[in-house]
């Protein structure tokens, strides 16, 4: 099959496969004169120059042989992916995940901060990529350390009323030290992530200025109730980023029958420090509830870290963690979910400080109106929504 140049008053073959590998390959694979070119069969030179440039592919290319087209996009996809690695990072769980099925949501963050580095001038070097790089005499001193620079303190988050506040301020926090949070929302990003990829919980995306957390997001199907496990997921992703630990993650937040490793011991000590832990009563799976309200987290990623401290015994630990698997698994739906306002998905995918700052290049000009919805908001906001989102920005 073939797509029809047209030069002048002459059409001439592009093989179709050359120009679809091409295309979707690069973020002009998103741009609507890809899209009509497919659904009409035919394009004009100008309009392929243009997407060839919007996509930084050489023109000559578009008329080579598939097989030299696929090798080059290969090069061009192995050194674009090298800020993830490909081997899973897992805690306390057996699964793991293909980067390839999750591959175009992480070129899409990537090019994110590519774009962002380009046209903002004030970022800094990251200072809380690697700080952990070196571990301190205990996971309490890294987590003190690591809370320290970050500004979150317990205090700040016990004086959150409900989880979902404190999760929002853990990403205000974040992204205040260039750290981005992306949240997965389907049918804003690139992919879909559906129920098939519950093993996944998220992944860290390398950068030393602007490294991105995408979160899976949800309870995917877990003994976990979905904001506490958000907290520690993101908790714990943090830390592998101060750790210079970029890979796809799974963990199982409801097992304690494997060593989850020093990575879960930072996460955990910043979220509920031992000193604050110990002094509560756990023996009840009601005192353990209590106490996942207070620290923001789910009871069985309490139960787990009372068990590792030595406070809960294996025993009684072991049984919280069944009954919280009982109870999930007698749980009944919540129903349908509100819909989603298009500029608060964009906001939530994007993530708040990489829209504040891309809407400041847009307006300086360093970006144009098309080029901002087309970067940041996937083409799922028009240009005449843009002040949708700036509202939401804030």
């Amino acid at each position: 099959m073939t797509i029809g140049l047209r030069i002048g008053g002459t059409t001439f073959p592009l093989d179709r496969s050359v120009f679809t590998t091409l295309l979707d390959n690069s973020v002009a694979g998103t741009y609507k004169d890809y899209e009509t070119a497919l659904e009409t069969g035919a394009i004009k030179l100008a309009k392929l120059q243009y997407l060839a440039e919007k996509g930084d592919i050489p023109l000559p290319l578009f008329f080579a042989p598939l097989p030299l087209v696929q090798a080059q996009v290969e090069a061009k996809t192995q050194k674009l992916l090298a800020g993830v690695s490909r081997d899973t990072f897992s805690i306390g769980s057996r699964a793991s995940v293909q980067l390839r099925d999750v591959e175009l949501i992480v070129k899409d963050l990537i090019r994110k901060q590519q774009l962002l580095r380009a046209v903002d001038d004030s970022l800094a070097r990251n200072t809380i990529v690697g700080m952990l790089s070196r571990l301190g005499p205990s996971p309490e001193d890294d987590a003190a350390k690591l809370r320290s620079a970050i500004g979150l303190s317990q205090d700040d988050l016990r004086a959150c009323r409900k989880k979902e506040t404190a999760l929002e301020l853990i990403i205000d926090r974040l992204e205040d030290n260039q750290v981005l949070v992306s949240r997965s929302v389907n049918n804003y990003m690139p992919q879909r992530l559906t129920h098939a990829d519950a093993r996944f919980s998220g992944m860290t995306v390398r950068d030393n200025k602007v490294p991105f957390i995408f979160l899976a997001g949800g309870d995917h199907g877990d003994r976990q109730e979905p904001v506490g496990r958000t907290i520690f997921t993101l908790t714990l992703m943090t830390v592998l980023v101060a750790r210079r630990i970029f890979a796809p993650m799974t963990w199982d937040g409801g097992s304690a029958e494997t060593d989850p490793g020093v990575e879960y011991d930072i996460a955990g000590a910043i979220l509920m420090p031992a000193d604050q832990l110990s002094v509560l009563p756990l023996s009840s799976l009601d005192e353990v509830k209590q106490a996942s309200d207070v620290f923001k987290v789910t009871p069985s990623a309490v139960t787990v870290r009372a068990m590792r401290l030595g406070i809960v015994s294996g025993d009684i630990g072991q049984a919280h963690l069944a009954e919280l698997r009982r109870e999930f698994d007698g749980r009944t739906s919540g129903g349908p979910r509100s819909p989603i306002l298009p500029e608060n998905a964009v906001k939530k995918y994007g993530g708040r400080e990489l829209s504040r700052r891309m809407l400041a290049a847009l307006d300086t000009s360093k970006i144009t109106r098309g080029e901002f919805c087309r970067a940041v908001c996937l083409n799922r906001l028009k240009p005449h929504q843009i002040n949708d989102l700036r509202r939401v920005i804030g």
